[in-house]
């Protein structure tokens, strides 16, 4: 079974944000990797691209598949974890460690479509 962690929101895509005042830091959750299988490659944008709501901001590879990334938030990338160009084997050691961006949102009204723990542990079955 997954993890799923209470304090974080979730996307019905499977990427978790965590929020520290007006930065959503954003990854995939352990279902995804799951998924997934042992991802291989994390393609992400360069610090200072704008993302979108509900817009593809890079994917992920693994030996299984590509899934596009989508972003559950609008904003300024502020933060790439660099970390995960030699090693995207992290996401599927810790997903919820693993963070993929850093996004300074445009509008913090976004998060409130966002899904709780519980309602995204009937998306993540």
């Amino acid at each position: 079974m997954s993890k799923i962690l209470e304090e974080l929101l979730y996307s019905e895509s499977h990427e978790w944000v965590k929020v520290d005042g007006n930065i959503a830091i954003i990854g995939v959750s352990d279902f995804a990797q799951q998924e997934m299988g042992d991802i291989t490659y994390v393609d992400a944008p360069a610090e200072g691209d704008s993302v979108g709501k509900g817009e593809d901001f890079g994917a992920l590879e693994s030996v299984k598949a590509s899934s596009e990334l989508y972003s559950p938030v609008s904003g300024e990338v502020v933060a790439v974890n660099e970390e995960l160009e030699d090693k995207p084997e992290l996401i599927n050691e810790d997903p919820y460690g693993a963070w993929i961006i850093k996004v300074k949102m445009n509008d913090e009204s976004e998060l409130d479509s966002l899904l709780s723990a519980a309602a995204y542990a009937e998306v993540a079955k």
